[in-house]
């Protein structure tokens, strides 16, 4: 924009709206972002400084930035993969928009002329665009949520504060009211959000503190631990998971704790990984996971009996008498 407009001076925003393909509109509110924008050090002697209206606009210090910015193949290449790595993301970017910016972006490497209608439109989720219009008008959001950990879908009405990415996946960091504090929702978990007419109200230090709750399992003592003993072909689990290594054998096995909400869902994660963890703590734990192995050996040797005994009497049929 910097150069367009000092080789145009005095332009109107009409006609460089036109030009520049946008409405008036998104071109004065460029404009007003343009105005704090500068090189490093950002002191007034380092900001773009220009005069504009719709009648007439100028540039009267640009900061350097002289010429349209050209990006060498290795950025616009690190560019891309920023940008698809951000786009398949629910709610860190408008999907429409990052995949317009690809499209460009790619158009300006090959040389062809980049057409907008080429570009299909992703389609984001209905929740998602509701809590990014949330955030963007500062209005509360009731949601109904899923919640892994405890394996329960509830209704709860929040104060957004900040989307933020932890281990690849977005959350929505809000004041959930109902708790009274803190809390991650993870996107592609919110089955409903509807925006509230109301301003959403987090506490100041809450919304102040960018690093609040940004920690999935907290190591809170009233949380169920875990004690597992993980053997050393199974080791990829601490990596998947929020464990804590405490000991190492010499067989190569580790022993790791982890937090768990409720006794189902926890003994049903176990269960998944066979013979590759043992549980060692807490006693109800190990029942839990010794009964469910139980009841799912007893069903896989009542099968194999109906299975067999279905043979036989096929067996039966196909040789009885003539």
């Amino acid at each position: 924009m910097v150069p367009y407009f000092q080789a145009n001076p005095g332009i109107g925003a009409a006609e460089a709206a036109a030009e520049l393909g946008v409405t008036t509109k998104q071109l004065m509110s460029d404009l007003n972002q343009l105005w704090m924008c500068g090189l490093p050090g950002y002191g007034p002697g380092d900001l773009i400084d220009l005069s504009f209206s719709e009648e007439s606009i100028e540039v009267t210090f640009s900061a350097g930035i002289d010429r349209p910015l050209r990006l060498t193949s290795l950025e616009a290449t690190a560019l891309l993969v920023a940008l698809r790595s951000i786009a398949d993301l629910p709610g860190m970017v408008d999907p429409s928009a990052a995949h317009s910016a690809i499209a460009k972006i790619e158009s300006a490497i090959s040389g062809r002329e980049f057409e907008a209608r080429s570009v299909p439109a992703p389609v984001e989720a209905p929740s998602v665009a509701t809590v990014r219009s949330a955030l963007a008008n500062a209005h509360a959001l009731r949601m109904v949520y899923y919640s892994a950990s405890r394996d329960v879908v509830s209704e709860r009405t929040v104060d957004p504060i900040r989307i933020v990415l932890v281990d690849n996946n977005s959350y929505l960091q809000a004041w959930c009211r109902e708790a009274e504090g803190v809390r991650l929702f993870r996107l592609d978990r919110i089955e409903v959000a509807t925006e509230l007419g109301e301003p959403a109200r987090p506490p100041a230090e809450a919304a102040a503190d960018e690093t609040s709750a940004l920690d999935l399992f907290v190591d809170d003592p009233a949380v169920p631990l875990a004690r597992l003993l993980i053997h050393a072909d199974y080791l990829w689990v601490l990596d998947q998971y929020p464990m804590h290594r405490v000991a190492a054998h010499p067989d190569g096995n580790i022993e790791a704790t982890m937090r768990f909400a409720t006794l189902d869902w926890m003994a049903r994660l176990l269960l998944g990984f066979g013979s590759g963890v043992t549980v060692l703590g807490p006693p109800e734990l190990v029942t839990a996971v010794r009964e469910r192995s139980g009841t799912a050996l007893a069903a896989y040797s009542a099968l194999a009996q109906d299975n067999s005994t279905e043979f036989h009497l096929t067996g039966l049929e196909e040789v009885g008498p003539a």
